[in-house]
């Protein structure tokens, strides 16, 4: 179904369909992504204030995807100090610092089962780079690259060595690249393009405000989906916690703010205060999966792939 305008997730509806579950419990939220298979196709924004290190040990613990951010982390001891954990996922970025990390973990023969090459306009030259040299440094590592918006991009990153793609450019709830550069892509009609580009496995980041967008971001063809903001407003997340006229808000900022960067140098990003969903990171997730269960009764299915054959239409 083609439009000629773009099309956020709040511009879709779905269309319900035939269940022949008789409870919605015995719907599977189960994802495959690279080797493992994951209790929901959801992942916690690889931002300070949305996962830590403790956070990251649960949810490797219980079958739950998760990507350690990259400020103010060396991959290297990560890795070293978690090698028993069922999952070791990191991020990285582009530089050579970054390259160094990669030669190093190689050369220590570490534990790392997924590194993401996280950087605001993955579709350059120097992912191109990266992706090479993570290859020939570390051939058994699932990559995730990103973040790209156009099929031209997700085909360059599947040649560049990617293993899967980060969708996304300017939607994410504390991200000011839209306003800052012109630069953005509204996050439903950028998913259906990068995945409709590929056979690769597509995360999309951004965009999300509540646990509906996580389906209709499965509906437009991603295999996981990336959240910050229902995650950061959680009572046991990173983010730190303010009062405000005696109600508890949680400081959210993103990767490209002053807030994380420490300066005022290309600064794409900024601070808001949420309020606290009073839900903790377990709590949040079994509603999680239990509305992706719902959503698939309602799609007629028995589990998230019949997602991917749901009617849509203009809200």
């Amino acid at each position: 179904m083609n439009f000629d305008r773009e099309l956020k997730y709040k511009d879709i509806i779905l269309s319900p369909k035939l269940s022949e579950l008789r409870s919605r419990s015995e719907a599977s939220t189960k994802v495959q992504l690279g080797e493992k298979e994951f209790t929901v196709p959801v992942v916690p924004a690889n931002m300070r204030t949305v996962i830590s290190k403790k956070l990251a040990n649960y949810f490797s613990e219980n079958n739950y995807f998760y990507i350690m951010h990259r400020f103010d982390v060396d991959p290297v001891e990560f890795c070293e100090e978690i090698s028993d954990w069922q999952t070791v996922s990191i991020s990285l970025g582009v530089q050579k610092q970054d390259k160094d990390y990669v030669s190093l973990l190689a050369s220590k023969a570490l534990k790392v089962d997924y590194v993401t090459v996280d950087i605001a306009h993955g579709h350059s030259i120097l992912m191109k780079e990266m992706l090479q040299h993570i290859k020939s440094k570390l051939p058994d590592t699932f990559i995730i690259a990103g973040n790209v918006a156009t099929a031209s991009a997700v085909k360059d990153l599947e040649a560049w060595g990617a293993d899967c793609i980060k969708a996304g450019i300017g939607q994410g709830h504390v991200c000011t690249t839209k306003d800052k550069t012109g630069f953005t892509r509204p996050m439903f009609s950028c998913v259906l393009e990068c995945a409709s580009a590929t056979d690769l496995p597509v995360i999309a980041d951004g965009g999300v405000v509540s646990n509906g967008d996580i389906a209709k971001a499965l509906v437009a063809g991603a295999k996981m989906v990336m959240a910050g903001s229902l995650f950061s407003g959680c009572t046991n997340s990173p983010a730190a916690s303010v009062v405000v006229n005696g109600k508890i808000y949680k400081q959210y900022f993103g990767s490209a703010s002053e807030h994380n960067k420490g300066e005022k140098k290309h600064v794409e990003g900024v601070m808001r205060e949420m309020p606290c969903n009073n839900m903790s990171y377990q709590e949040k997730l079994v509603e999680i999966k239990q509305d992706l269960q719902s959503a698939i009764s309602y799609a007629g299915g028995n589990d998230i792939s019949c997602l991917k054959n749901v009617e849509w239409n203009l809200q």
